[in-house]
């Protein structure tokens, strides 16, 4: 947990205290790691691999509102409102998670300023964050917010590699797949990107910046 950013400004008697609550467990990717409307899990911690936090419709649509990587937390809102599980939670690639029940989280919340400081820092990060997915949700195109995803994926070289299905894009982006398919045609006939078997090219990130904006 030492490498965790929120709890590395923990002096060492409020680390050993974090660090006695917290039990280890691993996921294989791909694996459920809670759903949402369950009683809560806990606050988790990513030590390892990668996290999707997501929700889906009634229908069977999925909406991904983030995707966590080594050194994040999350579930706190349940923690502390004492409600069920806001989201589900899907390991996005083998992960090893530290897991601090509600009980020993709110106890050492009271206990240790300093830890109850980080959490309101991720809280509020993560509130800027939903504030950007509804923006993008409600007030931009599909394919502004699919350029924008492409752009937040793209390595140095201009590459973004299709890790994800053109579901699982669809998913963060909040439409379907056979929209992510239309748009990724058109972004490349209009010249920003150019699609292989196993990656995405970005050609023209100006243009796809201009792209994002609309």
């Amino acid at each position: 947990m030492h490498s965790v950013p929120y709890f590395a400004r923990l002096d060492t008697a409020a680390m050993e205290a974090a660090a006695a609550r917290a039990i280890s467990r691993n996921y294989g990717k791909g694996a459920v790691i809670f759903l949402e409307g369950d009683p809560c899990a806990g606050l988790h911690v990513i030590e390892e691999g990668r996290v999707k936090l997501y929700k889906v419709s009634a229908e069977g649509r999925e909406q991904v509102v983030k995707l966590l990587g080594p050194g994040e937390f999350f579930n706190e809102v349940a923690v502390f409102d004492g409600g069920p599980n806001p989201v589900s939670a899907m390991a996005a690639l083998d992960a090893t998670l530290w897991v601090i029940d509600c009980a020993s989280m709110r106890d050492l919340v009271s206990r240790f300023p300093a830890l109850a400081e980080a959490v309101i820092e991720n809280l509020a990060a993560r509130s800027r964050h939903l504030l950007s997915l509804v923006e993008d949700l409600s007030l931009r195109t599909v394919s502004a917010r699919l350029a924008k995803l492409l752009l937040s994926q793209a390595q140095t070289g201009g590459a973004a590699p299709r890790l994800t299905s053109q579901q699982e894009m669809a998913a963060q982006v909040g439409t379907v797949r056979e929209m992510v398919g239309r748009v990724l045609r058109t972004l490349e006939d209009q010249g920003l990107i150019q699609l292989d078997r196993h990656r995405i090219v970005i050609l023209d990130r100006e243009g796809l910046e201009r792209e994002a904006m609309l």
